[in-house]
């Protein structure tokens, strides 16, 4: 099934505009969620706000947002008030500067897009495409949409540009913030590391190779409810205590596993992803998780 464009956007280049249509690259939303249900009669939970003060179930039209300042103690704003604030959406990414992607720490990385040429957008598409494979470069742009103003990086995948949003600076912690001492690391000791690394290194990532064990076993089970069988829960593993281990026997004994673990794998051939649970055949998944 083609996707469906969720948007049409245009980028900013020097005075070339590029008219685009936007695309969400990642299926999250897709995500098994539970509804709330009354243990008794197995209907739907209702949500309900209660002020924590008189007891009270407060409607919608009597809420107000506020901002906590200090413990317990707010200000409130209209929903008037807000709205001033939020950031006007232009439908336009502009280009602000070109750096090296590898210049670009991963953690920055948030939620990614696919940008797709809208009429008339062809050619200045491909042109920036292939301007930025050439250079190894990606583009920083500003986006602002829903309200919110965005940071994102434009880079090239094969023929196709995607448009990766990123965190802002303040919104990332500093990994020196995590105290982390430093070890004595014996020299035997990082050359069996290093071979253990070597020997589980692949030429690049393949992300079909893996699969998600715990979506299956969800959609199996809810399957057998559906069909009306029920479902056996088995014990879970018995948690170990913290055991002082031999560094160097851990090494050695992970090499001969991971030797071990490859010759199996060759003798069988690559793993196939779970045959997936038909929509039609499942119950309804879309309300949010509660």
């Amino acid at each position: 099934m083609a996707m469906r464009s969720i948007g049409s956007l245009t980028i900013s280049f020097g005075l070339v505009a590029i008219p685009v249509k936007l695309y969400t690259a990642t299926q999250s939303g897709n995500a098994i969620s539970f509804n709330l249900l009354h243990k008794g009669c197995g209907s739907r939970l209702k949500q309900q706000y209660v002020c924590q003060k008189d007891g009270q179930v407060v409607e919608r039209d009597d809420m107000v947002k506020g901002y906590e300042f200090t413990k317990d103690q707010y200000v409130q704003f209209s929903n008037e008030e807000i709205k001033a604030m939020e950031e006007i959406g232009t439908h336009s990414i502009d280009i602000a500067e070109f750096v090296p992607i590898e210049s670009i720490d991963p953690v920055y990385f948030d939620k990614t897009y696919y940008l797709a040429p809208d009429k008339g957008g062809a050619k200045p598409y491909g042109l920036l495409n292939e301007a930025l494979k050439d250079t190894k470069r990606c583009a920083v742009a500003r986006w602002a949409a829903r309200g919110k103003s965005y940071l994102v990086a434009l880079r090239p995948v094969g023929d196709v540009l995607t448009m990766q949003q990123l965190h802002f600076a303040t919104e990332v912690r500093a990994a020196t913030e995590v105290e982390v001492a430093k070890p004595d690391v014996k020299a035997q000791e990082l050359k069996l590391a290093k071979q253990l690394i070597e020997q589980q290194t692949a030429d690049t990532f393949d992300p079909t190779a893996y699969v998600d064990d715990v979506r299956a076993r969800v959609e199996a089970a809810i399957q057998k409810k559906v069909e009306g069988q029920e479902i056996s829960v088995a014990e879970g593993p018995v948690e170990s205590g913290g055991k002082v281990i031999d560094l160097m026997e851990a090494l050695r004994a992970s090499l001969t596993k991971t030797e071990t673990a490859k010759a199996n794998v060759s003798k069988l051939g690559p793993r196939k992803a779970p045959k997936r649970v038909e929509q039609a055949d499942k119950p309804a998944r879309k309300a949010s998780k509660r």
